[in-house]
């Protein structure tokens, strides 16, 4: 028997089944590596239509039934009628469906322009970045990046999740005037919480994406550990160039698409309608999961693996370009992995350390344990 298939798995590690079979998404375990117990396979292979009754919805695994109810009409918020639909982006990615984020129309001004890739990396030397030579918000993330990790560079050991990344988002407050990158620069212990801010970027609104830091702080862990596990990613990053920002770009989507600190967004059908596997009814409650349509093979080749360069990027599933959070998310990213990289020429993995994510809404690691020297 094949060992991927999970009859062939050890006890402890296969999905648990219910009615018909079918693995419960909310079961023990789940959370902890869906991947792994080969829950989203199952779904995708052999339910790609399920109801979990844990979460009172429909399932849809596949790539192409997700990407339907993120698009199309017949599909809106849940649990209610006002929530994003049309041309407002669903609640996706680092985007949780702000008006801000809706598609503008031709000659429409954004929000904030997307830098140029090279833009997000300037050299931080030994100096911190100057203020002046790039927006409040740019430059509030450079220097917060600056400050940890200089202030981790010279420990024998130390965690990237509570010391950096933890911090790192909230470090876009002072551009914005909320002070709460002053907490970084201005000396409180990096191992603590840091204070949460609903700051808004220029043309945000109160409901802006980025007036919260926890899915930005997931993501970029995610992304230090997909970077930091190749070698060769890391040291291309750390040349510069004309090609790096380029490379990190594709870098951040591409652990998006991989390692999507949203695994499961909600919505609901507006009419019948039909997917893989049978027909939603009307006004039925339905959860897209994200992380298993992220690595269907049917859309993406070899799925499971972080692949920068691959030529079947897609940025439906990572959210919508213009939005503020993924914009700063992607800052904070390549500016935070540069000024890592730069004060520490040598970091690594702990001995014995290896990076494990959980968590089945939202997902992202629980440390990440380096040797800065």
């Amino acid at each position: 028997m094949p060992a991927d298939r999970s009859e062939a798995l050890p006890a402890a590690r296969r999905p648990h089944r219910i009615a018909g079979g079918q693995p419960g998404l909310l079961e023990p375990g789940a959370s902890t590596d869906p991947y792994r117990l080969r829950l989203y396979r199952v779904l995708r292979t052999d339910f790609p239509l399920a109801y979990e009754p844990g979460l009172g919805a429909w399932l849809l695994s596949r790539y192409a039934d997700v990407a339907l109810a993120l698009t199309d009409p017949r599909f809106t918020g849940y649990p209610r009628d006002g929530a994003p639909r049309g041309p407002v982006p669903a609640p996706l990615g680092l985007c949780r469906g702000s008006l801000v984020c809706t598609p503008l129309p031709v000659g429409g001004t954004a929000p904030e322009p997307e830098p140029e890739p090279e833009s997000v990396l300037p050299s931080t030397g030994s100096t911190p970045p100057d203020p002046g030579s790039a927006s409040p918000a740019t430059s509030a993330v450079e220097r917060t990046a600056y400050v940890l990790a200089r202030r981790i560079s010279g420990r024998d050991r130390a965690d990237l999740v509570g010391e950096f990344c933890r911090w790192l988002p909230a470090g876009a407050g002072a551009g914005a005037g909320t002070g709460a990158g002053a907490d970084v620069a201005g000396g409180l212990d990096p191992g603590a919480r840091p204070r949460r801010t609903g700051h808004r970027l220029p043309g945000g609104g109160a409901d802006d994406c980025a007036g919260t830091t926890a899915l930005r702080e997931k993501a970029l862990a995610s992304f230090l550990a997909n970077v930091l596990d190749d070698p060769d990613l890391a040291a291309a990053a750390a040349a510069g160039g004309a090609g790096a920002g380029m490379l990190l770009g594709r870098a951040w989507t591409e652990t998006l698409r991989r390692d999507p600190p949203v695994q499961i967004i909600l919505r609901r059908t507006r009419t019948e309608v039909r997917v893989s596997g049978g027909t939603l009814p009307a006004g039925a409650p339905v959860a897209c999961l994200i992380g298993a349509a992220g690595r269907d093979p049917a859309r993406f080749a070899a799925p499971d693996r972080f692949d920068p360069l691959r030529a079947d990027q897609d940025p439906l599933i990572t959210g919508p370009a213009g939005c503020p959070a993924a914009l700063l998310g992607r800052r904070e990213a390549e500016a935070g992995l540069r000024a890592l990289l730069e004060a520490m020429p040598r970091i690594r993995w702990a001995d014995g350390f290896r990076p494990a994510s959980s968590g089945l809404l939202t997902r992202g690691p629980r440390s990440l344990l380096v040797r800065p020297s």
